[in-house]
């Protein structure tokens, strides 16, 4: 099962303690998953449509308890050209589906007239819960979260530009929260790609277990960065060491074969022996083999003036 799929089941057992948040996060699904049917008379069939049977179970019985009325559940098998199974949730006008429209926001009254909205009902997410109620549904409806072991990635499909607009303005009301839009086919996406903040909109829609999940593989891809920078950091330190010694090496040799060591200094020619003697050990080692033993920065700046002697030769 796909870590999206994971997470909507996870969500399809959320149920909002208040009404106003059930009533939000029914809107939410219905706008971005839901369909309009004209039934004569003037009258409204609603049909929304998941391909996972855990979702429709729980907006079924969300619709029952909010409105007290039932919804007509039905699968629609899919086809040899790939097309997935479906789960239609229907409402007909005896079980109030024009007062459902009304109340969700999508049927709206202009100029005397029915018309349906394009956007959301700000009535519908005046407080921050019935916001996040309302992108739990609007995701449950058609939206798809990636794997974090592969990539990082949150989308939301919208029909519309309006719509896709909306919910950027939704998504963007929470902290931290910098949603895009973009033009997809038949529609728009309206997306996330940082890992903190796809991991900060699993908190907000009540994945819980996802939301651990996603930052335990988050908090792992980063200490394998880091290990590789810090090993990467490693080799780079020890090829510079390995070239400083070699030039030293050099140097040291040069004094010896024009001049002789004799020629430094007493200290200095301490140095070069212990150089001559140990190409192969570090910066702090050679320091301790001194008498008195030197910091790095003492015998850095010994082997410093060794080089700068063995270029005047």
């Amino acid at each position: 099962m796909s870590f999206a799929s994971e997470t909507k089941n996870e969500l399809a057992r959320t149920v909002p303690e208040k009404k106003c948040c059930m009533l939000a996060e029914i809107a939410g699904f219905m706008r971005l998953s839901g369909s309009i049917k004209l039934v004569g008379g003037g009258r409204f069939q609603i049909i929304m449509t998941t391909a996972n049977p855990a979702v429709a179970r729980h907006y079924k019985t969300l619709i029952k308890n909010y409105f007290s009325v039932d919804t007509d559940l039905e699968v629609e098998e899919g086809s040899s050209l790939g097309r997935r199974r479906e789960v239609l949730l229907s409402i007909g006008p005896e079980n109030l589906s024009e007062q459902i429209l009304r109340e969700t926001g999508i049927l709206m009254v202009r100029e005397g007239m029915n018309c349906i909205s394009d956007g959301i009902y700000d009535g519908l997410i005046r407080t921050k819960c019935c916001r996040k109620a309302y992108l739990r549904g609007a995701f449950l409806a058609a939206g798809t979260v990636s794997n974090p072991e592969k990539s990082y990635h949150f989308e939301i499909f919208a029909a519309t530009e309006i719509l896709a607009k909306e919910l950027k303005r939704l998504m963007n009301s929470f902290v931290d929260i910098t949603a895009k839009v973009v033009s997809r086919k038949n529609g728009f996406g309206v997306y996330v790609k940082a890992g903190e903040q796809i991991k900060d909109i699993l908190a907000i829609m009540g994945a819980t277990n996802q939301f651990f999940r996603f930052d335990s593989v988050m908090m792992m891809k980063e200490l394998k960065s880091q290990t590789y920078r810090i090993n990467n950091l490693d080799n780079a330190n020890i090829d510079k060491s390995l070239d400083a010694a070699e030039r030293q090496m050099e140097s040291i040799l040069k004094i010896k074969r024009k001049r002789g060591l004799e020629f430094l200094s007493a200290k200095l020619r301490e140095t070069a022996e212990a150089r001559l003697n140990n190409p192969e050990v570090g910066i702090e080692e050679l320091g301790r083999m001194m008498s008195p033993p030197l910091s790095k920065s003492g015998i850095n700046n010994r082997l410093r003036r060794i080089e700068e002697i063995a270029k005047t030769l």
